[in-house]
């Protein structure tokens, strides 16, 4: 008997007890490699001596001082580290305690500046179909999950959604990247013409799309297009980094990649590690001038914004991928891990697809490679290849829907940055063992 109410209150979770390095360890002494990081988050693993003794010395200090009397000096520190790693044009950082809250903030931040701006007409918001950027109502209301999003379809604001550059299932045969982007830039801007592009407030999008559609980077040049467009009429540009962000593509940030930047852009996971909970929203100097030269104050506010616990924990993490060099493992480890995965999933049966970026990889499922189509919904694919990895002693991350909400599915991987070759061979060889049952599956 538990009085908690679980994720899924029919399942029998095992007791997480410690964690070490790569792995935890559950009240029967099982040995998990978490090769998923939770949900992309335990970027440091866990047991980082660095972050562990910073939280420790904060609480000593001051745990928690409220923000509507102080500032505190984690807090302080953690802004003008973020700030000084990001591109010129983002100067104010506004501290939440995970994703979801950061792309509320975004999302009323985004509406308050054009208040402030005169132009209250603009209400509309644009996203992308099987995105996912929160379980919040507004952070809801603008992902593009479908069976995420129905039935609190009647409380949620209303938000436009477009195709998500996904190339595996976006591509036509024959079509150039370029020709791709052209296409998914043309219909973002037929739906602005459509709402009116002087009544839309921001186009929201992952930089790499992670939970929801699986590790999907954009082709080249998507996003150039989609801030060419933004700019054209006045739109702000948000980027959710929660997951693909914070060094996990191999940059801090991951639009570093895409030759753009953001009018904002959201963080978490990887920003404190799990080792506190803690989000962020980045703002440029545009919007934040706007509010601080109209009302004088952004309209919003949670009591454990900038915790100082959990902002020294986040500057240490900082330290240890700027000082100590963490975030230069990424992309090296990173080409290990993919080399890795497509000698050994490339000619599986049931591996459509293998994309993803830096340490951020995702495996598409498929019951049929040659035709892209998916296992039936109703053998559940992604909780049974969950189970089954759970029993080899792999965390990793499986997800249901990934075309539409209710068909195919996806493997994320997101292992820490402090991953060894050893442990990436142990992570193929366990995953490979997880997914020897898909064909079986699908003769049930």
């Amino acid at each position: 008997m538990t009085h908690v109410l679980h994720r899924d209150p029919r399942h029998r979770y095992p007791c997480a007890v410690r964690g070490e390095g790569a792995y935890l360890y559950d009240a029967g002494g099982k040995r998990y490699l978490d090769a998923s990081g939770g949900a992309a988050v335990s970027c440091l693993g866990h047991s980082d001596r660095a972050v562990i003794e910073a939280i420790q010395r904060q609480m000593d200090r001051l745990p928690f001082a409220h923000t509507s009397f102080f500032t505190n000096e984690p807090m302080e520190a953690l802004a003008d580290a973020l700030v000084e790693h990001a591109p010129k044009s983002l100067d104010k950082v506004f501290f939440v305690s995970g994703g979801s809250e950061a792309t509320e903030a975004a999302l009323k931040l985004a509406r308050q500046y054009f208040v402030e701006k005169g132009e209250p007409q603009r209400a509309h918001l644009i996203a992308r179909r099987q995105s996912y950027h929160g379980n919040t109502l507004g952070a809801l209301a603008v992902g593009g999950n479908a069976w995420r999003r129905r039935q609190f379809e009647p409380l949620l604001i209303g938000a436009t959604h477009v195709s998500p550059c996904y190339a595996y299932r976006g591509k036509q045969v024959g079509e150039s990247d370029a020709a791709y982007a052209d296409r998914l830039a043309s219909e973002l801007q037929q739906t602005i013409e459509n709402l009116g592009g002087e009544n839309v407030i921001a186009f929201v999008a992952e930089t790499v799309a992670g939970a929801t559609l699986g590790a999907v980077p954009a082709v080249p040049g998507y996003f150039k297009r989609v801030r060419e467009i933004c700019d054209r009429h006045g739109i702000l540009l948000i980027l959710d980094e929660v997951m693909c962000g914070m060094g996990r593509c191999g940059t801090l940030w991951a639009f570093e990649q895409e030759g753009v930047v953001p009018d904002m852009v959201t963080i978490a996971k990887g920003l404190g590690a799990g080792y506190q909970p803690i989000g962020a929203v980045l703002a440029g100097r545009n919007v934040s001038e706007a509010v601080i030269g109209g009302s004088g104050s952004f309209q919003h506010s949670h009591t454990y914004m900038g915790h100082a616990a959990a902002c020294a924990g986040a500057l240490a993490v900082q330290k240890r991928l700027h000082e100590d060099g963490l975030l230069r493992r990424v992309t090296p480890l990173g080409t290990e891990l993919e080399q890795r995965l497509r000698q050994a999933f490339a000619d599986h049966p049931h591996v459509g697809d293998i994309r993803g970026r830096g340490l951020f990889w995702g495996l598409e499922l498929v019951a049929e490679r040659a035709t892209k189509g998916p296992f039936d919904p109703r053998l559940r694919v992604h909780a049974r290849v969950k189970r089954a990895a759970m029993n080899e002693g792999l965390m990793c991350y499986p997800m249901g829907g990934t075309l539409d909400g209710v068909r195919g599915d996806h493997v994320l991987l997101a292992p820490p940055f402090i991953v060894e070759p050893a442990q990436l061979d142990e992570l193929v060889e366990k995953l490979g063992r997880a997914l020897r049952g898909l064909g079986q599956a699908q003769e049930k």
